[in-house]
């Protein structure tokens, strides 16, 4: 049976969850439909968390970013909602998504949500 997109996240618990790391995903294929024209928009999604109880499972998030590549969303609609489900799945102590869209009309559009306070020490990531 072939796998299939799902809105669910997985996790499975922190190893070290006395201590401050950070975990860095780069999610390079990301797709969804823009709203208006219902063409497709592509970006690079970059996922840095730092962990408290629970992290999040790479196949699920595979799946779930999956999810997106026949919905319509807006850049800062869909950049802010995959955020806030990490979120709920995960309880993170820092968490910041940034996504970078391809261009479009001549235009490129970065979308950067951050949930949390930065730890100190851990470098900041944006642009």
């Amino acid at each position: 049976m072939p796998t299939e997109p799902t809105k669910q996240l997985e996790t499975f618990p922190n190893p070290h969850p006395e201590r401050d790391y950070q975990i860095h995903i780069r999610i390079p294929e990301f797709t969804c439909l823009c709203p208006k024209t219902g063409q497709p928009d592509f970006a690079e999604l970059d996922l840095v968390y730092v962990p408290d109880r629970a992290c999040v499972e790479l196949k699920s998030l595979k799946l779930y970013v999956w999810s997106y590549r026949n919905e319509g969303a807006f850049h800062e609609a869909v950049t802010n909602r995959i955020l806030s489900d990490l979120v709920a799945a995960t309880a993170p102590r820092y968490m910041v998504l940034t996504a970078r869209f391809n261009v479009r009309g001549g235009l490129y559009t970065h979308v950067i949500a951050h949930h949390g306070q930065r730890p100190p020490g851990l470098p900041e990531h944006g642009l």
